[in-house]
Order: structure tokens, then C-alpha cells, then sequence
């Protein structure tokens, strides 16, 4: 799996979710229960993962719609 995506905010990680999986894009997201060791207050970014073979559309994907993903 590689890393796609890693940011604080819960609010791009639901739309760059949506998004992929709309396109059937597998995605796992990493780092959801940090919260418990931070004490929620969302300084731990989150991030999500794609299989090596949809990394490229899924990069596209994110890209067209405004969301800057990891290199």
C-alpha cells in the first residue's frame, strides 16, 4: 500500500473517501484512533492508503478535485 494522502483535517479525509470511493478505489485510512492518545485534539494527521496499482488514478482523482496529495 502506499501513502496517498495525510492531513488533520476529518472533513478532507471523509471527501478524498468519497470521492475515491465512488470511482471503486479502494482506500484504507490509517491513524483514525490516535485520537485516544492525543487527547482529541486532532494534532496527529491521518492518512490514507491505495493499493500500488490505484495509486496513480487515485492520485488523479484527488487532484482534479482540489486536494493536495502526498508525493
Amino acid at each position: 500500500m502506499k501513502e496517498l494522502l495525510r492531513t488533520n483535517d476529518p472533513t478532507v479525509v471523509a471527501f478524498a473517501k468519497a470521492l475515491l470511493e465512488g470511482e471503486n478505489i479502494g482506500v484504507f485510512e490509517m491513524d483514525v484512533h490516535m485520537s485516544v492518545l492525543e487527547g482529541g485534539i486532532g494534532i496527529m494527521p491521518r492518512r490514507l492508503m491505495v493499493v500500488d496499482r490505484d495509486l496513480f488514478l487515485a492520485k488523479s482523482v484527488l487532484r482534479d478535485n482540489g486536494i493536495e496529495v502526498s508525493d
